[in-house]
């Protein structure tokens, strides 16, 4: 199944925009599991099973399963994922970035390795290190843009002048995604919840493209305001991410059960607002 037509399926047969990432850190992990050789996998499966049916998409970061040697949990998660939860997009945020011919072995990583349905791509090297990924039509291709961390600003915020007038870099990233990028309809955008004036310029300048909106819970970001300036005119667009206060909200072998609370509260905060 192509990957919007997935998340859009998701959008509507869940009633949510939230995205949980899978972000997991083995010293944060309850004492049961500590030490286990299949700690990662285990503690993910944990909390996919408890949220699944809650969410739009979920969002391995590779950085977490590699950094620990775990690459075969990532795998077998994705696979559990496509298994036991088979209408729930996987997005892998790796947020690769270079030349074509390397470009193109992160893409079979990705989508033949992996099998994630979409994967986060760093767009600043140009068209030539995305066209390996856009080469999958039916896979999720979700380009950096305005992103949530205060040193995005360092470059994504300079003014650059295009064939279309003078704009900032951000601004015209969105744009050239949206225009030149985007003929098999794969892309999206990572827009952060902390910068709700721009994720609504984003909006304006790229339509009903979906937007990951990372940023939420333990990064300050509003929900409210995230909706008021990223939603679509039927009250969806978005997968607003959430890692930490899910993944980390018990600590006991109750977890999963903390977790799944907490991505609840979460959802019907978003659903409460989205259509206001």
């Amino acid at each position: 199944m192509h990957f919007m037509t997935a998340l859009e399926a998701a959008w509507q047969q869940r009633n949510s925009l939230l995205c949980v990432g899978l972000d997991p850190d083995p010293v944060k992990f309850p004492v049961h599991l500590q030490g286990r050789p299949d700690a990662i996998l285990e503690f993910c499966k944990a909390i996919v099973d408890a949220t699944a049916d809650l969410v739009c998409c979920f969002k391995p970061q590779i950085a977490y399963f590699a950094a620990h040697r775990a690459e075969d949990q990532l795998e077998a998660l994705i696979a559990h994922i496509h298994s036991a939860h088979p209408d729930t997009p996987v997005i892998l945020d790796a947020k690769r970035g270079d030349i074509g011919s390397t470009a193109e072995q992160y893409a079979i990583e990705a989508f033949e390795r992996f099998k994630a349905d979409a994967i986060t791509v760093n767009p600043y090297m140009g068209r030539d290190s995305v066209d390996p990924y856009l080469a999958y039509p039916d896979k999720g291709v979700i380009l950096l843009c305005r992103t949530s961390n205060p040193g995005g600003s360092d470059l994504q915020f300079l003014e650059v002048d295009t064939p279309k007038g003078r704009m900032k870099l951000y601004e015209h990233v969105a744009r050239t995604v949206a225009e030149d990028w985007n003929a098999s309809g794969n892309c999206g955008l990572v827009v952060g919840a902390t910068f709700p004036a721009e994720i609504a310029r984003v909006r304006e300048l790229t339509g009903d493209m979906p937007l990951l909106v990372p940023g939420i819970g333990a990064q300050g970001g509003d929900i409210a305001a995230t909706l008021t300036a990223g939603r679509t005119a039927n009250g969806t667009g978005l997968m607003i991410n959430s890692s930490r206060a899910v993944l980390y909200a018990g600590k006991g072998e109750s977890f999963a059960d903390a977790a799944r609370k907490v991505a609840l509260d979460t959802r019907d905060a978003m659903n409460a607002l989205r259509m206001v």
